[in-house]
Parts: C-alpha cells; sequence; structure tokens
C-alpha cells in the first residue's frame, strides 16, 4: 500500500473501528428489574411466591420453569400461563410490569428419613432453588437483570437469613449470580423464631442460625471457623462475601447438605468425628470449590471435600498430625476392599479409598515440583470447570507438574 492517500484512510478506517468496539464495550447492558416476594403460610405448609417483572432498558419476553404438579399449584399470572406437564410457559405483558403467582409446598421427607426442607408454626428451613425453580428465560440480548428478594413473615415471626446480602434499607436481600443474566435465589433460606450468631472473619460475613429452643452449638462453630476460614482462603483463594450455615434437630435430615454460599447441618452432628473427619469442613468444601464430578466421576468432588476435611484441619491445628494420620489410617482401611471408583455417587468405601488416592496425589505434586507446589493449586485450575471429568484431573495434575500423574495411571480409574 504504497499511496499515502490510501493509507490514510486505512488507518482513519481503523482508528473508527477501534472507536466502535471501545463504544460497544462501554455501552451499559440493557436491565430489567425482579423482585421476588415469599409470603410463608405455616398453617397450610406452603409459600405463597411472586415474581414480579420491571422492564427496563431490556425485557423478559417468556419464562419456561420447571414445575412439578405436586409441589406447585395454583400458578397464575400477566400476560399468557400455560402448563404442559412438569413446565410452566409464562408469557408477561409486552413492555409492561407483570407478575406470576404461586404457592410451593414446603416441607419435603427424604426416602431415608429426615426432612431436608420443613415449616412449622415457628419456623422454617428450606430452599431457595426450590421457593424459585430453574427457568429457561428469553429476554433483551446482552440484558442483565437487578434482582431483589424480599419476605412476608407471619405474626411472631422475627428473622429471616439467606445466602444473599441485605439491601442498604434492611427489607430485601440483593439476589446476584455473576454466572449468569438471570439470578434466582439459590441457597439456604430460614425464618421465624430462630437465633443467630454472625462473625466477620476478613472480608466473609459468616451467619449461623438455627430454630431457637433447639441446641445450636452458634458460637462454637464461630469459634471453628477462626482457625478454618483462614486455610480455606489459602488453599482454595478468594472466599464468598457471605456465608450462611443453617443448623436444626430433629426430625431434620442427620447429616450435611451444601448450597451455594450456604451449607445446612444437622445440630447433632459433631464439628470433628471420632474418626477425625468433619462434616462442617466436608461441606464448607463442596460450598467454596463448588465442583462437582462428571459423570462416573463422582469420586472427585466427594473425595477432594473427605481428604480437604482431615487435611485443613490439620493446617489449622484443629487435629495434631498424629491424628491426621489416624484418620488417614481409618479411611484406608474402610476403603481397602474398594476395586473401582467410578459411580455416578460416591460414598462411604468408596470415598475412603479416594481420598487414599487424593493423598498419595498430593505427594506425588510435592515431590515433582520440590515442594513448591500441592493438590492446592490442582484444585484452583479446577474450580472454574465446575463439573470435573478424571481427564480434567489428569489434565490439570500435568499441567502442574510437567509429567503424567503415575497416580491417576491405576486400574482404580479403568
Amino acid at each position: 500500500m504504497d499511496n499515502p492517500l490510501l493509507k490514510r484512510a486505512f488507518g482513519a478506517c481503523l482508528l473508527l473501528l477501534a472507536l466502535a468496539v471501545a463504544s460497544a464495550a462501554a455501552a451499559p447492558r440493557p436491565q430489567y428489574g425482579v423482585t421476588y416476594t415469599v409470603h410463608f403460610l405455616p398453617a397450610s405448609d406452603q409459600a405463597l411466591v411472586t415474581i414480579a417483572l420491571r422492564p427496563g432498558t431490556g425485557k423478559v419476553s417468556q419464562m419456561r420453569l420447571s414445575m412439578p404438579e405436586d409441589r406447585y399449584t395454583r400458578v397464575t399470572g400477566d400476560g399468557s400461563v400455560t402448563r404442559k406437564g412438569q413446565t410452566v410457559t409464562w408469557v408477561p405483558l409486552d413492555g409492561k410490569p407483570s407478575k406470576l403467582r404461586y404457592r410451593y409446598r414446603v416441607s419435603h421427607e427424604r426416602t431415608s428419613g429426615g426432612y431436608d426442607a420443613r415449616m412449622t408454626p415457628d419456623w422454617v428451613i428450606v430452599r431457595g432453588d426450590d421457593l424459585v425453580p430453574s427457568a429457561r428465560v428469553r429476554a433483551t440480548k446482552g440484558s442483565d437483570s437487578r434482582v431483589r428478594l424480599r419476605f412476608v413473615l407471619p405474626e411472631g415471626w422475627t428473622n429471616v437469613d439467606t445466602a444473599f446480602p441485605r439491601s442498604r434499607d434492611g427489607k430485601s436481600f440483593v439476589v446476584t449470580n455473576p454466572e449468569r443474566s438471570f439470578d434466582r435465589p439459590i441457597g439456604w433460606v430460614i425464618a421465624g423464631a430462630v437465633g443467630t450468631r454472625r462473625e466477620v472473619l476478613g472480608d466473609m460475613e459468616i451467619s449461623v442460625a438455627g430454630p431457637k429452643g433447639d441446641d445450636i452449638r452458634r458460637n462454637d462453630m464461630l469459634a471453628f471457623f477462626n482457625g478454618l476460614v483462614p486455610e480455606f482462603r489459602r488453599a482454595f483463594g478468594p472466599l464468598p462475601s457471605k456465608l450462611l450455615i443453617v443448623s436444626a434437630g430433629d426430625p431434620m435430615w442427620r447429616g450435611g447438605l451444601s448450597g451455594p454460599r450456604s451449607l445446612f447441618l444437622h445440630a447433632d452432628r459433631p464439628l470433628i468425628s471420632e474418626n477425625g473427619t468433619s462434616t462442617l469442613t466436608h461441606e464448607l468444601t463442596h460450598v467454596i470449590t463448588r465442583i462437582r464430578g462428571a459423570d462416573g466421576d463422582d469420586w472427585i468432588a466427594e473425595g477432594l471435600a473427605e481428604y480437604y476435611s482431615i487435611e485443613l484441619l490439620r493446617r489449622a491445628e484443629l487435629l495434631s498430625n498424629a491424628r491426621a494420620d489416624k484418620a488417614h489410617a481409618w479411611m484406608a482401611n474402610h476403603g481397602k476392599r474398594v476395586k473401582t471408583l467410578t459411580r455416578n455417587r460416591s460414598a462411604g468405601p468408596r470415598t475412603a479409598r479416594a481420598v487414599q488416592l487424593l493423598r498419595a496425589l498430593d505427594a506425588e505434586v510435592r515431590q515433582r515440583t520440590k515442594g513448591k507446589r500441592s493438590l492446592d493449586d490442582v484444585v484452583r485450575a479446577l474450580i472454574p470447570l465446575r463439573e470435573v471429568s478424571r481427564e480434567d484431573l489428569r489434565e490439570q495434575v500435568e499441567k502442574v507438574t510437567g509429567a503424567p500423574s503415575d497416580v491417576l495411571a491405576t486400574p482404580l480409574l479403568d
């Protein structure tokens, strides 16, 4: 391109293109508002839920919600509402504020016994994921939602908490999920005559809540976290800005259940079990890493959670080195008959065997990097993937150490 005029014209085109790209990048995303209002009705064991849409520079044109008929009833709304099997399709009014209303039956008993959601005359424990079910949303391209969660509490119910921070006026919760354009109030919710203890550790607020009258070890858990939270941060990086732990006694399920930025722990579960593991630390590892196993590889998620339930207690000096070694010896014995780790659900001996494999993998990483790297580095690389397969694990280990893992070349993974 020797012609000076052509050069100047070409340069001008590049400048205009760069300005256009910069302008598009700087332009705010279209937005619309969403308010979820939950009115608990303990007399009928239901929650009356309203989803209110407010069009702005963007809008929602359709929502398809997963609503099994035995749980979600009396579904009505502005615009068009149709049900086909377990799916409700809502087409709100075009360009106008619109509301969808329905009732959700709260209490749910697991097939193995115990409730994983329950409402009494005095309190409720439930997942926000169930109050507002999953939905496929059709909205203005590139748009973002601005979401608030409000509660209407029965007379005598004095408290409510969620995994989300409160708004400045304290009247609602600010629901955000950077990974999605349409935000739902996922995670645990507790409300009613409940007692709560809160503490700020670093940049994370921790709330421990449970029904008044139940023997909830609120202060014990907060003391436990004082030693544990710094180790979680060192192992996995930045932590959520808020963590909610919900606890209750019988007839709630006698275990731990993790959720986004929150978890449930039965009031009778010890902070550290006789075998040296910790259900609380196990579930907290799920909450913070959010790693789940791909098909056949649930052992990765469950094994990591159980491995770190021992390892992080040791690092925090809540377990001595000798006691941690005894915990691993118990795991080795518990899982010694396991011949394969491949299953869609890992528990008991299979998870114990996975813990020993991961412990050996940590030793391999440390040996090959002369102590400069560890399994922590591998896990941090896996966290963004969320759904992790054995191939992903092998790939990240090789990236960290520079060579394929001998530990992962095992008949357990054939």
